[in-house]
């Protein structure tokens, strides 16, 4: 416990000192479509997101972020999701299932490529607080990653079991931390401090009036661009320039709908946020594990676990004509999401030293103009 209350105790301190930045306060507009009351991905009702934070003497930096479809007992009330491979350098626990079956039946953990194995233990456990699940020997959990390595000790693999069931357990509603924060807390892309990120969008009413929000755990490579602004080649900061920086790493995304889709067209808005992401300018570059795991809270397409072969018949998914506002919202919403996460984070040292800036925000700020 001393360690959670250590890297927790250290965040509250830095958010006391700095607030939280996004890039809309800086002037940048992306796409066209509205976002919900808070612009992230508690947006779609429902959702919750919670972190649990590590950071300890000069090389311990790292986290877990849980994100929740609803707060009742997932594995006994299960969502329709879906999974899509940008890139497969990466390790994503439980997607064989998803594919297979549709459904998603725990919480979703992000954490480092070394504490996967923390990740599925920690919602085992939490899976097993629910007394209706008392006969249950089988949970697929969801678990992701990307490598933090650059600024934490990953091979001391630090996160543990009870760190996973805490940020779950600390999973809210409403304002989603963003940057140095959970699973984002060593992560790096486009060479500057980046995090964990959020955004949604809410379609008109005409076109049903449905939410997209997304939650990316920002790791990858490539030549950035702000809302079209080409920032990498400006600031003569990017992959490949005089071979020496990495373009590789990871990047996590997560989106969910309240728009009652079933497993095949929740797939299809999930390869829309690799759009997102290459709006970016992310490459997926070869050892980057590019994924994205996609879900629907609307509860007409919810599984039972009793009667697993069976939804709701109360409403029929959306047919494949009304998708394409669904697909222009999760690419907005993925595409400022990681931007986010690049803003609100800030300057961080880690193992070895190693010191990672963050975004120059005044200098891209006066670029705008």
């Amino acid at each position: 416990m001393k360690r959670i209350f250590a890297g927790l105790l250290c965040i509250c301190l830095v958010g006391s000192l700095h607030a939280q930045e996004r890039a809309r306060e800086y002037g940048f507009i992306f796409g066209v479509l509205s976002t919900g009351k808070w612009n992230a991905i508690t947006d779609v009702s429902g959702v919750k997101v919670g972190h649990l934070t590590l950071i300890e003497g000069t090389d311990i930096r790292t986290g877990v972020t849980a994100i929740l479809p609803h707060d009742g007992n997932i594995f006994q009330d299960k969502v329709s999701g879906a999974i899509y491979v940008g890139n497969g350098f990466g390790k994503l626990v439980g997607s064989t299932q998803v594919i297979e079956l549709g459904n998603i039946e725990s919480p979703i953990i992000l954490t480092n490529t070394l504490s996967v194995a923390a990740g599925i233990e920690g919602i085992i456990d939490y899976t097993f607080l629910f007394p209706e699940n008392a006969n249950v020997q089988s949970v697929n959990a969801i678990v992701g990653e990307t490598n933090d390595g650059g600024l934490n000790d990953i091979r001391g693999r630090h996160v543990k079991a009870a760190h996973v069931l805490e940020a779950i357990q600390n999973a809210a509603s409403g304002e989603v931390d963003e940057g140095n924060v959970g699973a984002g807390t060593g992560t790096v892309a486009f060479g500057f401090k980046a995090g964990i990120g959020t955004a949604s969008r809410v379609l008109p009413e005409s076109l049903g009036g449905y939410t997209v929000g997304v939650l990316v755990q920002a790791n990858f490579g490539g030549v950035l661009q702000i809302d079209g602004l080409p920032i990498g080649k400006i600031l003569n900061q990017y992959s490949f320039r005089q071979n020496l920086e990495s373009v590789d790493g990871s990047c996590m995304m997560v989106v969910a709908t309240d728009a009652p889709l079933d497993a095949r067209n929740l797939e299809r808005i999930a390869k829309r946020a690799m759009m997102g992401l290459a709006k970016t300018g992310g490459i997926a570059s070869n050892g980057s594990g590019d994924y994205v795991i996609s879900f629907s809270t609307h509860d007409a397409m919810r599984v039972s676990h009793k009667n697993s072969d069976k939804t709701s018949q109360s409403e029929r998914p959306l047919p494949n004509d009304d998708m394409s506002a669904l697909f222009l919202a999760t690419i907005e919403a993925t595409e400022e999401a990681i931007i986010n996460a690049l803003f609100a984070a800030e300057d961080m040292s880690g193992k070895g030293g190693r010191i990672i800036k963050a975004l120059p925000k005044s200098e891209i700020k006066a670029l705008r103009k």
